[in-house]
């Protein structure tokens, strides 16, 4: 998964969903943050996915944490468990 601010924007619920079926399908999951030049076209188009955390350009320790949020809220939905906005 390519994290670039140009990607695609989804819900937690939406990601919970994609990230649930890459698990079903048994594939490993990496997760490449762009700097700030982002990424190249050569990552973006080999990636599964190109994800956009904000339309804002946020600093790459920024954007770490915002993902980790995610992940968490993502696999809490994964375990069948609901969290303040589901």
């Amino acid at each position: 998964m390519a994290l670039d601010e140009r990607g695609k924007q989804l819900s937690t619920p939406e990601l919970a969903q994609w990230l649930g079926k890459q698990q079903q399908g048994g594939k490993d999951l990496a997760f490449v943050i762009g700097g700030d030049e982002g990424l190249s076209d050569e990552v973006r188009a080999r990636a599964a996915l190109v994800l956009s955390l904000s339309r804002f350009t946020l600093p790459h320790r920024l954007a770490r944490l915002v993902l980790m949020e995610q992940l968490y809220r993502v696999f809490t939905l994964l375990r069948g468990e609901s969290y303040h906005r589901a």
